[in-house]
């Protein structure tokens, strides 16, 4: 059974930087792109970053800058390195591979929390 497993949140003061972790079990997704969403209560989840299966990166406006996304195939994990954290990035933080029109691929898993005080 394939599983995504988040890791790496926290409370943190604005400024403070946090690195998340993505392990991915039960399948080798080094041919995937993977992605960073995040979600806040009221809002809907959205994307963060991506990374293609060769290391090339995207970013939302609200990360360019502040937040690196990289991959270790060998260890089937994705990080978020996220620096400069402004209270509006807390949220719960969620992984996902991307199937080929760009979506989320699998189920998600339970998310981690990043909660950024002023």
């Amino acid at each position: 059974q394939v599983q995504l497993v988040e890791s790496g949140g926290g409370l943190v003061q604005a400024g403070g930087s946090l690195r998340l972790s993505c392990a991915v079990s039960g399948r080798d997704f080094s041919i995937n792109a993977m992605a960073w969403y995040r979600y806040t209560p009221g809002k809907q989840r959205e994307w963060v970053a991506s990374i293609s299966s060769e290391g090339g990166t995207s970013y939302r406006d609200f990360a360019q800058g502040r937040f690196t996304i990289s991959r270790d195939n060998a260890k089937n994990t994705v990080y978020l390195q996220m620096n400069n954290l402004k209270p509006e990035d807390t949220a719960v933080y969620y992984c996902n591979a991307l199937n080929f029109k760009g979506g989320p691929l699998l189920n998600w898993g339970q998310g981690t929390q990043v909660t950024v005080s002023s």
